[in-house]
C-alpha cells in the first residue's frame, strides 16, 4: 500500500504556503504617508505581518526609520525579529497579563495618531484573544473566565465573538474610535467562515452589526454561569459596539489579503495533480467535529465501494463541546471520529490540521496542528486495544494519537486561515 502521508502534509503546506503573510501583504500595502506609518497588529500571523510590512517600508520604499513605529501583540511563541515594531506575545486562547498590555499600548498608539499619520492594522485570526482591554466595571479574571465558558460552550466563533466585542475597549470597531484622526487601512487574514470583516479579530477597525441584546441572548443560550459584573456590563448602553455611520469610519478602508477560499484551492490543485478526482465540500464548513467527521466518513466508504480514486477536502472551523477531561483540539476530534469509524478499511488516509499550526490545546507553540490517520493508525488500534470512542467520550485525541504516533507537529506557521481536512480514497486491488 502507497504511503500517503508525504502527500497529505504537502497538500497542508499548501494550503498554508497560500495565506503566509512574506507571500501576501506586500502587493496591499501603501505608500508613505506625509507623517508616521503607525502599525498595529494582532493575531498569530502579527510579527510575521508586522515584519512584511518594515522590509516593505524601510528597504523596498526607503522609508526613514524614525517614521515607523508600532506594537504587534501574537500568540506565545509565534514572535519574529522586528526592527521598528515591537512584538508583545501573549496568551491564547485564554487572554493573559501580555495581551493586556498589547491592547492598552495599542489604544495608546492609535490615540496619539494624526491626520498626515496611516494607522496600518494589520489582523489576523488570534487577535480577538490577543487584544484584551474589558470595559470598565470588568475585571481581567473575570474575562477571562468568559473566554472559558463560551469556548467550552461549543459555540461556534461568530458566537463567540459576539459577547467577546461588547465586554471590550478595542474590539467591535472601538479601535478605529480611538484612532479616527488617521487614515485607517486594515489588512486582514481571515480565519472566519464566510470571511465576515466584523467577526476576524472581533473587527476593531470595521461597524459591527451585533447588539448587546445579542450577547445577552447567547449568555441565556448557552447558559454561561457568569459573575454579576458581566450581566451588568452586557446591560449598559456604554458597551454597545460602533455601528455603520459612526464617525470612527470616516477615513477607514478594510481590505483581505488572504482567505480560506484560497488555501483549499491551493489544496485542492495539488490533490487534483497528484491524480485524484476532487470532492470539494467548501472553505467554511462548521459544526461539531465528530458530526461532521461521520459524514465525511459516510462519503469516503461510498467512494471507496465505487472503486474511486477520490480526495476529499473542506476548510471552515470546526467546534468541540467538551464533555470530558482529556486533550485536544477539533481536528483531532475529527480525525479520531474518522479513525473509529473506518479502521476496517483499506485505502484510505486522511489529515486535519489547523493552519495556523496548534489545534485546540493550552496555548503552547508546541501543541498539535491536527492529526493523519491511515493504514498504520488501524494496526495501532488493534495492536494495543485502542477504543477510539473512549477517547472520544472523554474529549481526550491527543492522548490517543501519542499513543499511535500520529500526531501532526508544524510549530507555528505565522498565519490563519482555519483548518484543512482531506481524505484520500485510493483504489485497492
Amino acid at each position: 500500500m502507497t504511503d500517503r502521508r508525504p502527500l497529505l502534509r504537502a497538500i497542508y503546506d499548501a494550503a498554508v504556503a497560500a495565506a503566509h503573510p512574506d507571500m501576501v501583504l506586500a502587493a496591499h500595502l501603501r505608500p508613505v504617508p506625509k507623517g508616521r506609518v503607525i502599525c498595529l497588529a494582532a493575531g498569530k500571523g502579527a510579527a510575521a505581518m508586522a515584519a512584511a510590512a518594515e522590509r516593505h517600508y524601510l528597504d523596498a520604499l526607503e522609508m526613514e526609520p524614525s517614521r515607523l513605529t508600532g506594537i504587534a501583540t501574537t500568540r506565545h511563541g509565534h514572535g519574529v525579529p522586528t526592527r521598528r515594531i515591537r512584538v508583545i506575545e501573549a496568551g491564547h486562547p485564554v487572554p493573559d497579563e501580555a495581551g493586556l498590555r498589547g491592547a492598552d499600548d495599542s489604544l495608546k498608539l492609535a490615540g496619539e495618531a494624526t491626520a498626515d499619520d496611516l494607522l496600518l492594522v494589520l489582523l489576523s485570526g488570534g487577535g480577538s484573544a490577543n487584544w484584551i482591554a474589558p470595559v470598565e466595571g470588568i475585571s481581567f479574571a473575570q474575562k477571562q473566565q468568559v473566554t472559558r465558558a463560551l469556548l467550552r460552550s461549543g459555540a461556534p466563533i461568530g458566537e463567540i465573538n459576539t459577547v467577546r466585542k461588547h465586554l471590550s475597549r478595542i474590539k467591535g470597531g472601538r479601535l478605529a474610535r480611538a484612532g479616527r484622526l488617521a487614515e485607517i487601512v486594515t489588512l486582514a487574514i481571515s480565519d472566519v467562515p464566510h470571511d465576515d470583516p466584523s467577526a476576524i479579530a472581533s473587527g476593531p477597525t470595521v461597524p459591527d452589526s451585533t447588539t448587546l441584546a445579542d450577547a445577552r441572548a447567547l449568555v441565556a443560550k448557552y447558559d454561561l454561569k457568569l459573575d454579576e459584573a458581566i450581566s451588568r456590563a452586557l446591560n449598559d448602553p456604554a458597551n454597545e459596539s460602533c455601528k455603520p455611520g459612526d464617525a470612527a469610519f470616516a477615513r477607514a478602508r478594510f481590505e483581505l489579503i488572504a482567505r480560506p477560499r484560497n488555501s483549499l484551492d491551493a489544496a485542492i490543485k495539488l490533490a487534483k495533480d497528484a491524480g485524484y478526482e476532487i470532492v470539494d465540500l467548501g472553505a467554511d464548513l462548521e459544526g461539531e467535529a465528530r458530526d461532521v467527521a461521520a459524514d465525511h466518513a459516510r462519503l469516503a466508504l461510498q467512494a471507496r465501494a465505487q472503486g474511486k480514486q477520490l480526495a476529499i477536502l473542506s476548510g471552515g472551523e470546526l467546534t468541540v463541546t467538551v464533555r470530558g477531561q482529556g486533550r485536544g483540539g477539533p481536528n483531532q476530534e475529527y480525525a479520531l471520529a474518522l479513525a473509529g469509524l473506518l479502521k476496517d478499511v483499506s485505502g484510505i488516509s486522511a489529515l486535519a490540521g489547523d493552519t495556523d499550526g496548534a489545534d485546540g490545546g493550552a496555548g503552547s507553540a508546541s501543541d498539535p496542528a491536527g492529526a493523519m490517520i491511515d493504514q498504520s493508525t488501524f494496526a495501532k488500534m488493534k495492536s494495543l486495544g485502542l477504543d477510539a470512542q473512549k477517547y472520544l467520550d472523554n474529549n481526550d485525541a491527543t492522548t490517543f494519537f501519542e499513543a499511535t504516533g500520529d500526531l501532526l507537529l508544524t510549530g507555528p506557521t505565522l498565519t490563519n486561515v482555519n483548518d484543512v481536512r482531506v481524505i484520500l480514497i485510493d483504489r485497492v486491488g
